[in-house]
């Protein structure tokens, strides 16, 4: 088959999911990860003939996109902060709004000469990795429960030439606060969607995105801020902050949970689409 035949194949059958813009936009990844093809190639030489093993693979991943899996998964990699970053079932592909948390605490804190950062689930490493790219001189420390995801985050950092601490922990376990120090910043987008709203959530997104990373019970769905805030209390240095990402729906009583446990200064920032998803205590 040639070039052009096999790239409308695998557009045409990509639009049974995904609208035309992003069947587009996949097709061309796909193309570039399997065999080095760009878009500019598809018009240029749209004759080419490929080879067995480039349609053989070209194929699988149709045939795990047509299973509703994430492209991100799919291809092993996924874009955040102008990285390249190796993602995998045991992590989150991260999100355009979690870059907007990024660039909040890299515009507070580059004039500062000395930062001690803690970041509380770490999942591929983006949040520390993307702050220590811009904040070269930070100290960062990273936690996560799952071993798995402590194991991409730290090939993500070598990759990045990125030097993160990451330390496999249950942060939820209040006996283990003890072995960390205190922190000038503590950042993480924890867990934060109720059980019951599985149900209303993409495929792509339950069948294959770690549930542990994910969900909170439906009668507890600020455990995590509950926790991060009494950690802050004793491990949170003066003039220290606190950086969140939240559910939408959620944000109000997680920064009134800040208010009430006699945090100073709390705010509810909106991302880039009004959504109140930020939440910074001081």
């Amino acid at each position: 088959m040639t070039l052009k035949e096999v790239y409308r194949k695998i557009l045409e059958q990509a639009q049974s999911i995904y609208s035309l813009s992003e069947a587009t936009t996949i097709t061309d990844w796909i193309f570039e990860n399997v065999a080095d093809i760009q878009k500019a190639d598809v018009i240029k030489t749209p004759n080419l003939e490929l080879s067995q093993p480039i349609l053989e693979e070209l194929d699988n991943r149709l045939h795990q996109l047509l299973l509703h899996k994430p492209i991100q998964y799919i291809l092993g990699e996924a874009w955040f902060y102008d990285m390249k970053l190796k993602v995998d079932e045991h992590v989150l592909i991260p999100r355009p709004e979690t870059e907007e948390l990024i660039s909040m605490i890299i515009t507070n804190h580059e004039e500062s000469v000395y930062l001690k950062i803690l970041d509380i689930g770490t999942g591929s490493g983006c949040i520390p990795i993307a702050i220590k790219k811009h904040l070269p001189a930070a100290i960062i420390t990273s936690i996560d429960v799952s071993e798995g995801a402590i194991l991409v985050a730290k090939e993500n950092a070598a990759i990045q030439e990125t030097p993160v601490e990451f330390i496999h922990s249950d942060f939820l376990d209040e006996n283990s606060w003890h072995n960390f120090p205190t922190f000038d910043v503590i950042v993480s987008n924890p867990p934060y969607i109720p059980l019951h709203e599985k149900e209303k959530m993409d495929t792509n997104v339950t069948a294959f995105e770690p549930h542990l990373a994910l969900f909170v019970p439906d009668n507890d769905p600020l455990l995590f801020y509950r926790k991060i805030a009494l950690f802050g209390k004793t491990h949170l240095n003066i003039e220290g902050k606190i950086y969140l990402e939240t559910h939408e729906d959620h944000a109000k009583e997680t920064a009134a949970l800040f208010t009430t446990l006699k945090y100073e200064y709390v705010i509810i920032k909106e991302d880039m689409f009004g959504k109140e998803r930020m939440v910074i205590a001081y």
